[in-house]
């Protein structure tokens, strides 16, 4: 009787296993354990934010103008030393590591950004029209560089918690989790999939194709659309005004 009971008991769990392990299989990329996406991505478009801040004028940057940048290449580098190939969840120091160096890119760029918005306002900066779109626009650029770092790292806990497949509800709709068969069978966000979500955020100053679905990622998109604005209508309409 228990040699019976037992052998029914070990099929019983089998089959639990057979069918925990299909669920496992039919689940997309996105919500189950993945291997962590490659880093060039993001290192490329870091190393674009940091020549973007090199490249403006002096007087807009926080004194001295080198000191943020190179304290990005730093923690960029420590970055890509201890992940060289991709974003992989190892130790809890890299994630910190991550975000200290999303918020120093963040605040040399608001920093800027604001130094610019007060110089328009006040009539001491954008005497010529030409440096003074090259400003906005590198100003711009970063920002959306910027967001796109942040809804990056912020999406379902980070890169790293979203190879582990951690969270199952997501923080950005974007199609292809709601149309599964328009994508390929292992699928997931990557840094380039927030960057266009940051750039059309941007330029259209409303989310197109990716919906927010969190609360705090509707707060960053709305944070994100205004700063937009208020930086291409001053500029633009200095430059405009310039011309005429």
């Amino acid at each position: 009787m228990s040699e019976g009971t037992d052998d029914a008991e070990s099929r019983l769990g089998r089959i639990e296993r057979l069918l925990e392990t299909g669920e496992r299989e039919a689940a997309p990329a996105w919500r189950r354990a993945t291997r962590g996406e490659p880093r060039w991505a993001v290192t490329a478009v870091i190393l674009v934010a940091v020549a973007l801040q090199l490249m403006l004028p002096h007087r807009l940057a926080l004194q001295p103008f080198w000191l943020l940048p190179a304290l990005e290449l730093a923690l960029l580098a420590g970055l890509t030393a201890a992940n060289p190939r991709r974003v992989e969840p190892r130790t809890r120091w890299l994630r910190l590591l991550g975000l200290a160096l999303i918020c120093l890119v963040s605040l040399a760029n608001g920093w800027s950004a604001a130094r610019l918005v007060v110089g328009l306002v006040d009539g001491t900066e954008g005497t010529d029209a030409g440096p003074l779109l090259l400003t906005g626009g590198g100003i711009w650029l970063t920002n959306v560089i910027v967001f796109a770092l942040w809804y990056w790292e912020w999406d379902r806990g980070g890169p790293m918690a979203r190879a582990c497949g951690h969270q199952q509800f997501a923080d950005f709709l974007f199609v292809q989790m709601q149309s599964p068969e328009v994508a390929p069978p292992d699928w997931e966000p990557r840094f380039l999939d927030y960057l266009y979500l940051s750039f059309t955020n941007s330029t259209a100053f409303s989310p197109t194709d990716v919906m927010p679905l969190s609360r705090w990622a509707k707060m960053l998109m709305m944070l994100q659309s205004s700063v937009s604005l208020v930086t291409v209508v001053l500029v633009v309409a200095r430059a405009v005004n310039i011309l005429h």
